[in-house]
């Protein structure tokens, strides 16, 4: 776990199991914060231990991922933990803000993850200015990202992250650790007070990929860590993907809403977590 001690790239887990929180810190590794998501925390213990039980109310659902968030921040109560919405690409703003007040509720300062969406970057500008952290997640090109800095402008430093998820754009053959190398530059070109996140991390590659970047933040699954504990040296089979290459973005735009933040992966990963409730509901 080397390389993680000499990185200068804050560490989350990316889980919601609270056990294997206990793990990770158990290994000795310093652990910066947690994301947590509709899926996650839907394969947690105490999720499937009801869910056998029956279909769950959503009610039911949200106390209960509000027991796993409460327990992880336990073992990690200076850490920064990022807590999902429960939304659709139907989802509106106004629903949005509301479950943001109530998540907001559960702990003393934790990161609301909210879709790409439009409705998920209104929201974004209104609990910025209430001053609620925000986690844009699901983010896939670059005009997403600067649409996501340029929704959250007056935001506080650390008060905004917005997270690329690397592994999936390589499971399209494209190289998801050129979206954050071109995401970062953009940011430096305007001074952005956005932090960048990078999620869906799959493998040591992916570590030392990002760790050579310098990004902000990076989550990582359990699986691999533990890969990280057994055998650093061991990954997975270089895969042959294709360049990100830097795109010249207009940043006289100024309004979020002049930029193009539509992406299917968006729409399919955003369909996928709100499944996972849904499953649960029956």
């Amino acid at each position: 776990m080397d390389i993680l001690k000499n990185s200068h790239t804050k560490i989350f887990l990316d889980s919601g199991n609270p056990l294997e929180t206990k793990q990770i810190l158990d290994y000795g590794v310093h652990l910066d914060g947690q994301t947590t998501n509709p899926s996650l925390v839907a394969k947690s213990p105490l999720f499937q231990k009801r869910a056998q039980k029956g279909s769950v109310k959503i009610d039911e659902l949200f106390n209960m991922y509000k027991e796993t968030v409460l327990k992880i921040s336990e073992y990690l109560p200076n850490g920064s933990i990022s807590i999902e919405v429960y939304a659709g690409v139907d989802s509106e703003a106004d629903d949005l803000v509301s479950q943001a007040h109530m998540l907001k509720r559960w702990l003393p300062n934790p990161h609301i993850k909210l879709p790409i969406t439009a409705a998920g970057l209104e929201a974004a500008h209104t609990l910025v200015q209430e001053g609620i952290n925000v986690n844009m997640t699901l983010c896939f090109s670059q005009e997403q990202a600067m649409a996501v800095h340029f929704a959250t402008i007056g935001a506080k430093p650390g008060q905004v992250y917005v997270s690329p998820f690397i592994g999936r754009l390589d499971d399209i053959g494209e190289q998801g650790s050129d979206l954050i190398k071109n995401i970062m530059q953009h940011y430096r070109n305007v001074d952005s007070h956005v932090q960048v996140l990078a999620a869906s991390i799959r493998s040591v590659e992916h570590i030392h990929s990002m760790i050579d970047l310098s990004v902000d933040i990076m989550t990582i699954p359990f699986k691999i860590f533990d890969l990280l504990q057994t055998d650093e040296i061991k990954d997975t089979v270089s895969q042959d993907l294709s360049e990100i290459k830097f795109e010249k973005i207009d940043y006289n735009k100024v309004s979020w809403r002049n930029f193009n933040i539509n992406h299917e992966l968006t729409d399919v990963g955003l369909a996928k977590f709100k499944k996972d409730w849904d499953d649960l509901i029956g």
